[in-house]
């Protein structure tokens, strides 16, 4: 799955403040995330984060490819 900076993701585990909902800040070998409701931020591997990504509520590249008309 290819992930890029912007897109909100829902976890499999919740945040201690009580969401699930992460927006990406960095992409790379790392991931930096910030945490939609308290804005804790924190840097985890990309395969931990991988496998920890149930879905992706709102991809940043679908939004740019439609502001373009592509």
């Amino acid at each position: 799955m290819k992930f890029s900076v912007g897109d909100i993701v829902t976890m499999k585990k919740p945040h201690p403040c009580g969401t699930n909902e992460w927006e990406v800040l960095r992409v790379g070998v790392d991931f930096r995330l910030k945490c939609r409701n308290c804005g804790h931020l924190i840097m985890i591997p990309r395969t931990k984060f991988e496998k920890s990504v149930k879905k992706v509520l709102f991809s940043a590249e679908q939004e740019e490819n439609t502001e373009t008309g592509i």
